[in-house]
C-alpha cells in the first residue's frame, strides 16, 4: 500500500491509533515522521520506477490498518501454494579439540582462594579462558602462572568478542592494588606472571602509572619473577608506553587481536589497526633490547591473505612473539564463531611464523594470549639473552 502524500500517511495514522485508544502527540509523532520519509527522496523514486503492474498491487493491497488489526495473512501476496519457512542459522558445534577437562588441583583452588580474600581480578576467569587449570596448576613444565587484571574488573570500552563487563565511568582505581598484587604473586610461588588491564579512557594517563607501579610492587618483592605486561593501547600516547617500559617488565605485549579488515566488527572504535601497531613499534624503538608480543584470533571470519599480511605487518615493526588462537563466543551477546578452524591449519600459521622469523610462534586452537608454553618458552628466552649481556659486559 503506497500513500499518495505524506498528510494522507499521518490521516491514517491517526485513525487508526485513536480508534484503539487514546494516543498522545509525542507518541505518535515518531511514526508519522516516519511515514513522511517512505514518502519522500528516494523512496518515492524506487515507487515511481514500478511498473503499472506492481503499482496496482500495491493499491489494491492490504493497508496500514489491516495489519494493526491483525486481518492480514501470513501470506498475503502469496500464491495457496507457496510456504513460508522460518531458517534458524545453526550455531557451528564445538569440535572435540576444543573440549577441555573441568580445572582442579591444590594450587588451583589456593589462588581462587587468595583472588577472592585480595579483591583482584584475573583475565583467566573474566574471559573464560579454557586453559585456567593448566596455567594455574602447574603444567606439563611445572611452570605456574597466572594472568592478573589491574585496574578493577570494568572497562571503557565495549570491544564485541570481550566478555569484560563494560562502563562509560568504571569505579576509581584501589590505591592497594598493586601492593596486593605483588603480595599475592609472591604467596602463590609464580616464576611467571602477566599483567593486563582494562582499558581506562576515563583516567588521564590512562592507568599506566598505576600499571607501572604494579610491575615495580611485584619486582621489589621478588625481583627473579618474570613480568610480562599485556597493555591498552593508552590511546597511542608515547608518554604512556614509555612509562610502562621503564618500570622494569620483561615482556611488552599489546594484542592486535584479529587482520585490518575486520577491527571495526570486532573491536571497540576507539581501538583500530594502525594504532596498534603504532604501540608495539614504539615499544621496541623506545627500549631495542625489549621482547615484544602481540596475539591474533581465528574464527572471525578472516582470510588467509589478512592473516599472512598481519604477520608481515607485525615483523616489518619488529615484534618478537606471536601468539594465535581460537575464537570461542563468551555469552549469546557476543560476535558468533564463523569456523572452529582445524589444528593442522593452526600448525600451518606456525610455520609460517617460524619462516617469518619470530622468535617464538606459539599457533593452537586453545593458545590464548597469555599462553603457558609460550611463557615457559619466553622465560628461556629472556635468561639466554640475560647471560649473552652478561657475557659482553665481561668482555
Amino acid at each position: 500500500m503506497a500513500f499518495a502524500s505524506s498528510s494522507a500517511a499521518i490521516a491514517s495514522l491517526y485513525k487508526i491509533c485513536s480508534g484503539s485508544r487514546s494516543v498522545l502527540f509525542y507518541e505518535l509523532q515518531p511514526v508519522a515522521n516516519r511515514c513522511v520519509a517512505l514518502t519522500s527522496g528516494p523512496f518515492r523514486s524506487r515507487f515511481s520506477s514500478l511498473s503499472k503492474e506492481q503499482k496496482e498491487k500495491l493499491a489494491n493491497g492490504p493497508d496500514l490498518a489491516d495489519f494493526v488489526d491483525g486481518s492480514v495473512s501470513d501470506k498475503v501476496g502469496l500464491s495457496e501454494n507457496t510456504t513460508l519457512k522460518q531458517t534458524k542459522v545453526p550455531r557451528v558445534r564445538l569440535p572435540r579439540w576444543l573440549k577441555t577437562e573441568i580445572p582442579v588441583g591444590k594450587n588451583y583452588h589456593k589462588i581462587k582462594r587468595n583472588l577472592r580474600d585480595l579483591k583482584l581480578h584475573t583475565v583467566c576467569e573474566e574471559a573464560k579462558c579454557p586453559n585456567i587449570g593448566e596455567c594455574w596448576g602447574g603444567g606439563e613444565h611445572g611452570l605456574a602462572t597466572a594472568t592478573i587484571m589491574v585496574m578493577g574488573d570494568t572497562c571503557t570500552r565495549g570491544c564485541r568478542f570481550c566478555s569484560v563487563k563494560t562502563a562509560r565511568r568504571p569505579p576509581t582505581l584501589d590505591p592497594d592494588e598493586p601492593v596486593n598484587t605483588a603480595r599475592a604473586i609472591v604467596s602463590w610461588g609464580l616464576d611467571y606472571v602477566v599483567l593486563t588491564s582494562v582499558d581506562r579512557d576515563d583516567i588521564p594517563d590512562g592507568g599506566a602509572s598505576h600499571f607501572a607501579q604494579t610491575v615495580k610492587e611485584i619486582k621489589k618483592s621478588k625481583s627473579s619473577i618474570l613480568v610480562e605486561c599485556l597493555t591498552p593501547d593508552f590511546q597511542g600516547d608515547r608518554v604512556c608506553i614509555e612509562t610502562v617500559v621503564d618500570s622494569g617488565l620483561d615482556v611488552y605485549a599489546h594484542n592486535m587481536e584479529t587482520v585490518e579488515e575486520l577491527q571495526p566488527f570486532v573491536r571497540d572504535r576507539r581501538a583500530n589497526y594502525n594504532q596498534s601497531l603504532a604501540v608495539l613499534k614504539y615499544a621496541k624503538l623506545y627500549k631495542p633490547s625489549l621482547i615484544t608480543k602481540t596475539s591474533l584470533m581465528l574464527g572471525l571470519g578472516e582470510k588467509d591473505d589478512e592473516i599472512m599480511k598481519t604477520m608481515e605487518d607485525l615483523r616489518k615493526i619488529d615484534v618478537d612473539c606471536i601468539t594465535v588462537g581460537q575464537y570461542m563466543q563468551p555469552t549469546k551477546r557476543h560476535l558468533k564463531v564463523k569456523e572452529y578452524v582445524s589444528p593442522e591449519k593452526f600448525k600451518h600459521w606456525e610455520d609460517i611464523g617460524k619462516s617469518l622469523g619470530f622468535a617464538y610462534t606459539a599457533s593452537g586452537p586453545l593458545v590464548r594470549s597469555s599462553y603457558k608454553a609460550g611463557e615457559f618458552f619466553l622465560k628461556n628466552l629472556l635468561k639466554k639473552r640475560q647471560d649473552s649481556t652478561d657475557e659482553g659486559m665481561k668482555t
